[in-house]
């Protein structure tokens, strides 16, 4: 076969009276995709759409660097290989080019010479295929169902269950019924003959659901067959059309949406017979996972043995995404992100309850985390109960930064909660007046809620309610919004959550309402963002440093004034004595994906003469010594006189610093350092005895400020003081694990810290 140059070729065309291929619609547009038997998405056979069609590459003087140029355009670093003579199978549809031919400096496969747009001789026996390096381009963010899908993606665009059974109507969510899947939006029942339990896996993953089980398929025949034999049956006019059926589907279980199986929409071409003759519509049973399941729904799989490595997501603004992180050894850490990809993603979302992901992303897109990174190069078939069975190196094998930290979006079932609430009033639909839908006197009606007792959580769970991220500000003081006039009176109140509920509706709440203020301008309302700061405490930094200090009175008549020292300092012979002081330093990190910044504006912060400062949040910090039971025996108050970014990882710039009456906050990315040998930076443990305590510290104690977690804002470690030495271990955040799994003395290095 002859190989012309791009030039050369439109001319050639040009004399034979074709029109040359149209350069305004293809530089850079053309997607590419690679499809084929393997589970793993840097190889498969090479398909390029045209004309919105699939099609594929014919092997002919394809080589390495026609691959390398197809591998970037994919999003990968570059190209191991390429395989001819359809090794991923044969594809459908047109061959769109053949001898192709690359410099090795093109960005994408269509800026490469070719014989043109479908001239080919070749069959879809020579299909050609490429295996990617699985490093992804710095610039390449995640992978999505929707990138991997194209137009076939947008023609099969949603798949549902329509329940057949008066049980699974009432059911929510719906767990059991028939598969229905819009094509070309248009909603279309699938064909039963062929189905399989792998078919049933995809569908169930792409609902919002963990895993399948088998139906009753007689009971199910026997229902189909009554309605055929209905002459008034309208579902039996429907069957007889074609239109009517998706003819065949066929998956291996891994993939993450259906439209990546094979799949038949109608009969073999030329083939006049019906699309499910004899057939009825497939039928899926699925079962949810334990935060979506219903008390009287079907048992729930077994849980992983407590010995597996557990899993859990982080600083996502949704329920079933966030960062993933995974605990090793008692210790959280993260993934990297190399070969991270969406079928490993599905098994990390369906082992939390979810379904399979949408979404598999790279470069910390939610959030860098801290501490170590335990995972890199994770490699999953699919079919794994947990991350634990995968192939993964060890984190520090590759040289990973938690700027590699992976994260996953999961598909989640719908609970039709977002249609219980709404925001009213507010000059965005992000804020508003909460006007909740709850059950009153057997009637369905719409009101507000009482704003006693209202706060942060409570605002937080209505945000994510409404797939509107976290809260930004709950508030009490609603009179400037005009809310819906129907639903003025107030229907809910003595609303308490923790914080994990899917819906308002599922917190506690008095029975009949009960409201010291009535209606009106004091109903609730929230202001909700889609990002949040998240501070963390460096635990590990105040166990390795913490020590005594005996500090003469005379040094401590500032931290006096601010109320750093215990009462007992009130009636001392000032300047003439001493203070025991546990002093260590702090580092606070800002993990999340918005600044931390103080709530109120430099007009309102408090200037204190004695140490000439500003405190932009009159507590930041809670320091305190408590008794094995819980009971505080010291305690030391930390006003955040100064918060700023005291460092940045390299190539994040400082924005906040306190000098010359500067902006105060924490930038995403870094931290903010409080030395131990600082003013306050202590627990007066003065009037303290010998013996064993916890230290406690808690940042953001009242949750002034929103944050996207604050599990995480408390910090503990055992303290062991025997009147001269006091030894700092076991230092831990809330959310590291158990409170109650805590190790012995013995079994800790512990750092001997003499006064």
């Amino acid at each position: 076969m002859m190989w012309y140059p791009p030039a050369t070729l439109s001319l050639f065309l040009l004399l034979l009276g074709q029109a040359p291929p149209n350069k305004s619609q293809s530089p850079g547009t053309k997607t590419l995709r690679l499809v084929g038997p393997g589970s793993r998405p840097e190889e498969g056979r090479l398909e390029v759409l045209h004309q919105g069609q699939w099609g594929t590459v014919c092997d002919d003087d394809f080589a390495l660097q026609e691959a390398m140029v197809a591998c970037r355009q994919l999003g990968f670093e570059s190209a191991l290989t390429w395989a001819h003579s359809a090794k991923y199978g044969q594809g459908e549809g047109p061959i769109w080019l053949d001898n192709v031919r690359c410099l090795g400096t093109e960005s994408t496969l269509d800026q490469c010479g070719s014989n043109g747009w479908g001239v080919s001789d070749c069959s879809h026996s020579e299909d050609v295929g490429v295996v990617c390096h699985p490093q992804r381009q710095s610039g390449f963010l995640s992978e999505r169902v929707s990138n991997a899908l194209g137009p076939q993606g947008r023609r099969l665009e949603e798949v549902r269950l329509k329940p057949i059974l008066a049980s699974a109507k009432r059911h929510s969510p719906v767990t059991e019924g028939a598969v229905e899947v819009q094509y070309e939006g248009h909603w279309r029942q699938v064909c039963d003959q062929g189905w399989t339990m792998n078919n049933s896996r995809v569908v169930c993953g792409m609902l919002g659901f963990p895993s399948q089980v088998p139906v009753n398929s007689h009971y199910y025949r026997k229902v189909w067959n009554l309605k055929m034999k209905d002459p008034k049956s309208r579902l039996k006019s429907l069957a007889n059309k074609n239109s009517f059926w998706i003819h065949r589907v066929s998956c291996l279980g891994t993939e993450p949406h259906l439209a990546n199986c094979q799949v038949q929409v109608a009969p073999g071409r030329g083939k006049l017979r019906p699309a499910c003759p004899g057939g009825m519509h497939a039928i899926v049973s699925c079962i949810p996972g334990p935060r979506f399941h219903s008390p009287k729904g079907k048992p729930r799989r077994k849980e992983p043995r407590a010995e597996e490595l557990k899993v859990r997501l982080r600083s996502g603004s949704q329920v079933g995404e966030g960062r993933v992180e995974v605990l090793v050894n008692r210790q959280w850490g993260t993934i990297c992100d190399h070969r991270w990809n969406l079928i490993s993603a599905s098994v990390v979302c369906r082992q939390l309850g979810f379904g399979s992901a949408r979404e598999a992303l790279f470069r910390a897109q939610l959030g860098q985390g801290l501490g170590p990174i335990h995972l890199s190069e994770v490699r999953c078939r699919g079919y794994e109960w947990t991350l634990s069975d995968c192939l993964a190196l060890e984190g520090p094998q590759n040289g990973c930064q938690h700027e590699n930290d992976a994260a996953v979006r999961c598909n989640i079932p719908d609970m039709g909660f977002q249609n219980q609430v709404r925001l009213a009033g507010g000059r965005s639909q992000e804020e508003g007046v909460v006007e909740v839908q709850v059950e009153v006197n057997g009637i369905q009606r719409w009101g507000t809620v009482c704003s006693d007792h209202w706060g942060l959580t409570e605002a937080m769970v209505v945000c994510r309610q409404l797939g509107l991220g976290f809260a930004n500000f709950a508030l009490k003081d609603t009179w400037y919004w005009q809310g819906t006039p129907e639903a003025g009176e107030v229907v809910m109140s003595g609303v308490r959550c923790s914080g994990t509920e899917l819906a308002l509706q599922q917190c506690q709440r008095h029975g009949p309402v009960h409201c010291s203020h009535g209606t009106g301008r004091l109903s609730a309302g929230v202001s909700c963002t889609n990002s949040a700061p998240d501070l963390v405490m460096n635990a590990q930094l105040v166990q390795e440093t913490a020590y005594l200090e005996d500090r003469p009175l005379s040094l401590l008549y500032c931290a006096h004034e601010e109320n750093c020292l215990s009462q007992s300092a009130d009636h001392m012979d000032w300047p003439y004595g001493h203070r025991r002081l546990l002093r260590f330093s702090s580092q606070i990190y800002n993990l999340g994906r918005a600044d931390f910044r103080p709530k109120t504006g430099r007009h309102s912060w408090i200037w204190h003469q004695c140490h000439r400062h500003y405190h932009s949040i009159e507590v930041f910090t809670h320091y305190d010594l408590l008794t094995l039971n819980g009971s505080k025996v010291a305690e030391g108050h930390k006003a955040s006189f100064c918060l700023e970014d005291t460092n940045c990882p390299t190539g994040l710039q400082r924005r906040y610093a306190c000098a010359n009456f500067g902006e105060q906050g924490v930038t995403v990315g870094c931290w903010d350092t409080y030395r131990h040998d600082i003013d306050c930076q202590w627990v007066d443990i003065t009037d303290v005895g010998p013996g064993d305590y916890i230290f406690q510290v808690v940042v953001n104690p009242t949750s002034e400020v929103a944050e996207s977690d604050f599990s995480n804002n408390m910090m503990r470690c055992r303290c062991k003081y025997d009147g001269q030495r006091v030894w700092l271990h076991n230092c831990h955040t809330g959310d590291s694990y158990r409170a109650n799994a805590e190790l012995s003395l013995e079994q800790q290095r512990l750092r001997n810290n003499l006064i």
